[in-house]
């Protein structure tokens, strides 16, 4: 008996058979008979029957099956084809789909090839299908080569056949008038010629049934509602879609990925773009090929990502999806798009001009002349022969075809619309162009795109605020990509030499410094002796904004050799005087300190190229000298009082030649080695006064990478110099300018430094703390860097944890002491500061001693610089709770020694106070401390005082967030 009836897709075999039979007009009790059931079983088939299919009566049962029998009423009874493969995801557009589709009769989901359109039309059919009263419908129209046949199609997919006397398209519309029903048709992009009018006549005819349609384009029916169906989500990492989906596939395939390579699909399916047929082919192919196999193929997908034979070969291999959509396309738009996929980033229609245009018209009027229509490389976008047309309104009408085939994105932007490929899209662009010869012409328009785009934003707003900044990262990517293959064609090497060092520039400015560097050297390559010596010293510069000491010398070291090639020999010894400075003057940011006698090579080098009459080699010679000679050679042989001297003596004239060449950054690198000098030599004002000049010559300092550098190391030596003589709120503000620098943004380790040794020594200990996450996350990001100054924060957050007792935390700071800094010695000299303060907190003075009992002059090397005076005054605080036989003279000493200190010289007074137990003059210097900005001192004053104010000062440590003291503490 035949099951060819009318039915929803939810009606039985049993109960299509008892509608047959009452087609004929047969009784239950003959239709019982005739299908040996009871007469009961009949009636609860008919029954619902009357309710699956919406009829009044067993009468009208009987007309819609005789209507079957004649071909006039479609079958449902095939229903929606069952996936052989799990859905994977979705459930936003899933959710969002069915929602549009109960709310509009023609829903059209568009979408680029691959990217799961039918998939996720067929499993919101099937969520739908139980609301339909006749169920669901598919018809896949892939097969469909002329758009005339859409029709039949469709008769064909519900059981329609035609009649004597009447069209096919009368019939099918009489058959669906009545019926409650899901039309799902897949693939129409390539009859949309035969979908638009079909449907067009079918909707108003049957008012309840709706249409799901998937389409590469949209359908343009004045009805159609469309929903676009984006790839498939990569947020969320391991967790994603796109992940979940490859994950899935290769399960299938008997190879499931281990969690060791979790982040690599990560990457793989963002590189991916997401695309549903792109992640399933990858993932086909992971068991022969594997994570680092796929990723190496990345860079051609199109030959990569192919699977064997398919019932649809369109979906056989990416190229295929891809040539499917490119043969719809005219040869304009063909033309079009892959010219326009030379663009990596989203781009405008302006852009788009300059690369479609093989005359290089950009926007006005123009004469196409002998053009042809055939797409080659001399002919116009949309422009017919002799026909005069506005080149932008032709690419901008070919560009809105384009992303009507969903071969390209419209992305809306506050400038306007923008446009932008999927990755294999520009892959087979890219392909095309090689094929009709194109490449080097468009690639050459791009390039003088980029660099024309390149000067406009140097020219313009400051890349590094708001609006700059979006326009930089607007044209970054292209920028990239150009120079990306640029510099291996001969006749492109000068503007690719230009454009990396403006890329260079606008990096720097945006504050991504690696990149900066890159391109500096980039630059270098590409150009001539004498501006490869320039950008090399360019990117020496970024060098020491990143703080990398190495890549400072190795560049230096390359500008003189590009110098001395160009016959510069006075820049090749500026160069290699400068190369000889930063290895002792940023010896702290190396990973290996170049060793003693390249150094002394490399200065006597300078020397032999000096010659003489340039201010600038002279002041840079002295500078070297006054670093290395004096420094490095002799202060650690015993010699320290003479070295010191000497050392004062070099970098005072390097100082005044420095003043002479009107170069505020030389200048300011001479301070900087006076500075130390001083410091060297005890003279803890003058190191503070030096520092501080560095900051008043730096204002007229250009925004150059070298210049910058030295604004940054400026901060930090003033605000180091400064706490060094007790002017913390001096040294707050500087470290609070340093840790607000834009270009330690990213760097909050190197930002918040000293502010964090500042404010841990006035007692701000919320603050410190505050800070101290940050930091340290920064910290652990940046691979562990190491410096003193790194040493010394870390070191000032172990030392509040330890004031408030909490000893664990201290150890954890103090472990991460060892990795932050790069000397032992280092740590001996701030970390006898904060031990002593730690002991001297929790009423251990004994303890406290024994971390300070050094006389100064022999640990010099420890304690000369910004630890100085902290280290006598708390000796002589030790010495005197201690009762050591020598604490009268230590206090004297430490006297002469922080003299115009205010708050050492406090802490000195406080000790003479307590060693003649003379409460009164120990209260004496709260005011003191208070007056310096320091709250933890004054507050302690109150507690060695004892009695009552020994309670308001515990109160007072409170306050600061150090809790009372203790008597227990860690060694």
């Amino acid at each position: 008996m035949s099951n060819s009836v009318v039915s929803a897709s939810a009606v039985s075999a049993r109960e299509a058979d008892v509608l047959a039979l009452l087609g004929e007009h047969l009784s239950n009790a003959e239709i019982a008979a005739r299908l040996v059931i009871s007469v009961r079983t009949v009636e609860s088939h008919v029954s619902s029957l009357l309710r699956k299919l919406d009829v009044p009566d067993r009468r009208a049962l009987a007309r819609r099956a005789a209507a079957s029998r004649q071909g006039s009423a479609p079958d449902a009874a095939g229903g929606l084809p069952t996936p052989l493969t799990t859905f994977v995801g979705r459930e936003r557009e899933r959710g969002e789909l069915a929602t549009v589709l109960r709310t509009h009769r023609q829903v059209t989901a568009v979408g680029p090839g691959g990217v799961g359109k039918t998939r996720l039309a067929l499993a919101v059919a099937a969520d739908a299908a139980d609301g339909f009263a006749d169920g669901a419908w598919f018809v896949d129209l892939a097969p469909l080569t002329d758009p005339g046949r859409v029709c039949a199609a469709v008769a064909a997919a519900v059981n329609v056949g035609e009649q004597p006397g009447r069209g096919l398209a009368e019939v099918l519309t009489t058959a669906l008038a009545d019926r409650e029903a899901l039309l799902v048709l897949d693939n129409c992009e390539h009859v949309r010629e035969g979908v638009a009018p079909f449907l067009e006549r079918l909707l108003p005819a049957c008012p309840r049934l709706r249409v799901l349609a998937t389409s590469r384009a949209r359908l343009l029916v004045p009805f159609e509602r469309i929903f676009s169906v984006p790839p498939l989500s990569r947020a969320g990492g391991d967790e994603s879609d796109a992940v979940s989906l490859f994950m899935e596939r290769a399960v299938a395939v008997g190879w499931p990925p281990g969690p060791s390579v979790s982040e690599g699909v990560v990457a793989l399916c963002e590189r991916l773009d997401g695309m549903a047929l792109a992640i399933e082919l990858a993932a086909a192919r992971w068991p022969t090929l594997g994570l680092d196999g796929l990723t190496a193929g990345l860079s051609d997908q199109l030959r990569m990502l192919a699977g064997g034979a398919r019932a649809d070969d369109r979906h056989r291999s990416l190229r295929a999806v891809l040539d499917w959509s490119h043969e719809l396309l005219e040869p304009r738009d063909q033309a079009l798009l892959r010219r326009v996929s030379v663009f990596v980033a989203p781009f405008t229609v302006e852009a788009a001009v300059v690369v479609a245009d093989p005359d290089g018209v950009s926007g006005g009027w123009r004469h196409a002349h002998g053009a042809d229509s055939t797409g080659g490389a001399d002919s116009m976008v949309g422009v017919g022969v002799g026909a005069e047309v506005d080149v932008a309104a032709a690419v901008a009408d070919g560009l809105g075809r384009l992303a009507e085939h969903s071969l390209l994105t419209a992305v809306p932007s506050a400038s306007g619309t923008r446009y932008q490929a999927l990755e294999t899209i520009r892959q087979y662009g890219t392909e095309q162009l090689v094929r009709a010869g194109e490449l080097a012409g468009v690639r050459s328009r791009h390039l003088a795109w980029c660099l024309a785009r390149a000067v406009a934003l140097r020219e313009g707003a400051d890349v590094g605020g708001g609006e700059g900044r979006a326009r930089f990262d607007a044209v970054a990517q292209d920028i990239r990509a150009a120079l990306a293959w640029a510099p291996g064609r001969p006749e492109q090497r000068a503007d690719a030499c230009r454009l990396a060092g403006q890329l260079a520039e606008l990096a720097f400015a945006r504050n991504l410094l690696a990149e900066s560097q890159e391109r500096f050297e980039q630059a270098a390559e590409l150009a001539g002796d004498a501006a490869a010596a320039v950008a090399l010293r360019q990117a020496a510069g970024v060098a020491g904004c990143r703080r990398l000491g190495d890549d400072m010398f190795r560049l230096h070291l390359g500008a003189a050799e590009a110098a001395r090639r160009a016959g510069d020999t006075a820049g090749a010894s500026r160069d290699l005087a400068a190369a000889a400075t930063v290895a002792y003057r940023f010896s702290t940011s190396f990973p290996v300190i170049p060793v003693e006698a390249e150094v002394k090579d490399v200065l006597a080098r300078a020397h032999e190229l000096s010659g003489a009459g340039d201010p600038a080699a002279e002041a840079a010679l002295a500078l070297a000298e006054a670093a290395v000679t004096a420094d490095a050679f002799g202060a650690l042989q015993g010699a320290v009082e003479n070295t010191a001297r000497e050392t004062v003596a070099y970098a005072e004239r390097a100082v005044a030649l420095a003043r002479l060449t009107g170069d505020p950054v030389a200048e300011s690198a001479a301070l900087d080695a006076l500075s130390g000098a001083r410091c060297w030599a005890g003279e803890s004002f003058g190191a503070a006064a030096a520092a501080r000049r560095r900051i008043d010559v730096l204002v007229k300092s250009p925004r150059t990478p070298a210049g910058t550098h030295e604004v940054m190391d400026a901060l930090a030596m003033a605000a180091g110099t400064a706490l060094g003589v007790g002017e913390l709120p001096q040294a707050r503000l500087w470290g609070r300018q340093l840790a607000g620098h834009p270009l330690l943004a990213e760097a909050g380790h190197q930002a918040t430094s000293w502010l964090l040794v500042t404010e841990a020594f006035a007692g701000h200990a919320d603050d410190v703390l505050a800070h101290a996450t940050g930091f340290r996350t920064a910290w652990e990001r940046s691979g562990h860097q190491r410096s003193l100054s790194l040493g010394a924060a870390a070191a000032s957050v172990a030392m509040v944890h330890g004031l408030r007792g909490d000893h664990a935390a201290r150890a954890d700071w103090l472990a991460v002491v060892e990795r932050a800094d790069t000397a032992e010695q280092h740590r001996k000299g701030y970390g006898a500061v904060f031990d002593a303060m730690v002991r001297l907190h929790h009423e251990d003075p004994d303890a406290a001693l024994a971390s300070v009992a050094a006389p100064p002059d022999a640990v010099w090397k420890w304690v000369c610089w910004v630890w100085l005076h902290w280290y006598v005054a708390l000796r002589a605080e030790a010495s005197a709770l201690a009762g050591h036989p020598e604490a009268r003279a230590r206090i004297d000493s430490a006297r002469g020694v922080v003299e115009g200190n205010a708050l050492a010289a406090a802490q000195v007074e406080r000790a003479q106070a307590l060693l003649d137990d003379d409460v009164p003059r120990l209260l004496a210097t709260r005011a003191a401390f208070e007056a310096a900005g320091c709250p933890y001192q004054a507050a302690r004053t109150l507690v060695l005082a004892g009695g009552a104010h020994a309670a308001e000062g515990r109160a007072a440590l409170s306050a600061l967030g150090l809790g009372p003291a203790t008597a227990d503490v860690d060694t």
